[in-house]
């Protein structure tokens, strides 16, 4: 079931607004049994509330050989109750959806036995822990399944769900990373080991748009600047953790550019600057993205792949301002006043798909917060000069939404055993505003001097508008040929 937003209230349109509702109709997660009804289509993992594990027992472990001097994975763990405490969440934190939108997957933090947080690494105190939750948003209603381990998670732990609906932990352990996919089995929950990752820095990256596969970044420190590793976690062909590539300094970010899930853009710290770049897992080809000024740093926030709009955070204009640019576009990044907004921190959440070719037309919603922790939903239109105010869910989980083709865009939320998805729809079409015209002048008194006068046409006023800034680009966007959906088959010229 899903909460209807009102995306038509002119009130709301100028400042940003603390949520003060409750979204009606939220489905609830069930007290006593984290199970849910049976799902309308089979899947082939095990669904939530099966008595039977459907998946076989883990393969001979493949890592000791590929992995050695002591960074063998964990052991595979059987299915481990799920304990009560689970169901008493006092935050979530990462909250991650798969491309299709099938699945979400986020690290929930339960309450201690006395309904505090506790204390500890991990959790701690009595009865807390951090673990793992998956969503199920394609269902009839979204509902939410606890995936507990036999021992709490760190902190830290990243997780990432997968399109078959398992979800990837991360888990540092020393000087390395284990890899684990955690599913539902039965009343408690399967867990199997998929691998080591050397290195104390790994991040998983978004989910991959139109492959099943799952990436990490992992840096190593290596010269003077580092180098960052690109690994295929999930998806490879050996079942192992592979190497895809390798870019020079240290990475963060990670925006996917095309649906194919070939074009990478990262967010690359490189001799004193940070510069985005683009990197082609099939080729191994690294390209310069955005270089915006020479000493300015350049990051990519998102990218709508239809219509090649592109959101960047640049230093250019002398202060971090958010701008956008056109993805095989020779235009300049503009940086709009109307996202300018002091004392907000705006933050990139989607944007709306199917818009092919039309980056002016294509709404961007962004996630607004002011000090003292007061949020609001932005949406904002590139050819536009103003920004659509909206009341953000109550508990939404961070810069987190979904935004499918021909769909509303939807956030989720959670309160207390509540959690759901908010439905939000376009915000309407603003027409420019008319040029000002001069008033007439007067006719002619009587007795005035006679003859033919020349008749001037009504002066028209230049209408005030705020300004843009514009700065000019020196390699970015880069040049591209559409070729379908796609970009020349993804290959960039020039390499970094």
């Amino acid at each position: 079931m899903t909460a209807s937003a009102d995306t038509a209230d002119p009130s709301q349109d100028g400042v940003p607004t603390d949520p003060a509702r409750t979204p009606s109709g939220a489905p609830s997660i069930p007290p006593d049994n984290p199970a849910h009804p049976a799902r309308p289509a089979p899947r082939a993992h095990p669904a939530p509330g099966d008595a039977a594990d459907r998946y076989p027992a883990p393969p001979p472990d493949p890592y000791e050989e590929l992995y050695g001097d002591g960074l063998e994975p964990p052991a595979a763990r059987g299915p481990a109750e799920v304990p009560e405490a689970t169901r008493r969440v006092l935050r979530r934190t990462g909250f991650t959806i798969t491309a299709d939108g099938a699945y979400a997957a986020c690290l929930a933090q339960a309450a201690a036995d006395d309904g505090t947080q506790g204390a500890g690494t991990g959790g701690g105190g009595t009865g807390a822990a951090w673990f793992a939750e998956r969503w199920t948003l394609d269902g009839p209603e979204p509902y939410a399944v606890p995936l507990p381990g036999p021992q709490p998670e760190e902190a830290g732990t990243a997780v990432a769900p997968l399109r078959d609906g398992r979800v990837l932990a991360a888990r540092r352990v020393g000087q390395r990373h284990d890899l684990v996919l955690l599913y539902p089995s039965g009343a408690g929950t399967g867990e199997v080991p998929a691998g080591s990752l050397p290195g104390a820095e790994l991040r998983l990256l978004p989910p991959a748009p139109a492959a099943p596969d799952a990436f990490a970044l992992g840096y190593e420190d290596a010269g003077a600047d580092g180098r960052t590793v690109v690994w295929r976690v999930h998806g490879g062909s050996a079942g192992v953790p592979e190497r895809v590539i390798t870019v020079g300094g240290r990475c963060t970010g990670g925006v996917w550019l095309d649906r194919s899930g070939r074009l990478l853009a990262l967010d690359r710290a490189l001799d004193g600057r940070t510069k985005a770049v683009v990197a082609d897992l099939h080729t191994g080809a690294v390209s310069p993205l955005l270089q915006i000024t020479e000493d300015s740093d350049d990051r990519l926030l998102l990218a709508e792949p239809d219509s090649g709009l592109l959101v960047l955070r640049s230093d250019a204009t002398g202060e971090a301002r958010i701008g956008w640019g056109v993805l095989g576009g020779n235009r300049p990044v503009r940086f709009p006043d109307a996202l300018a907004v002091r004392g907000t921190q705006l933050t990139p959440v989607a944007a709306q798909p199917g818009q092919i070719l039309s980056p002016e037309s294509t709404v961007v919603a962004l996630r607004a917060e002011v000090p003292g922790g007061a949020e609001s939903l932005a949406l904002w239109r590139p050819g536009e000069r103003r920004v659509h105010w909206r009341s953000s869910p109550p508990g939404w989980l961070g810069a987190a939404g979904l935004w499918l083709p021909g769909g509303d865009l939807r956030l989720p939320y959670a309160v207390a055993r509540d959690c759901g998805l908010t439905a939000y729809g376009l915000p309407p079409l603003h027409a420019p505003a008319p040029l000002a015209i001069a008033p007439p002048r007067p006719a002619p008194q009587p007795g005035s001097r006679s003859g033919p006068r020349r008749v001037k046409e009504p002066r028209r006023l230049k209408p005030v508008r705020r300004p843009l800034a514009v700065l000019p680009l020196q390699q970015a966007p880069l040049p591209a040929t559409a070729a379908g959906s796609g970009w020349s088959g993804g290959a960039w010229s020039g390499s970094a």
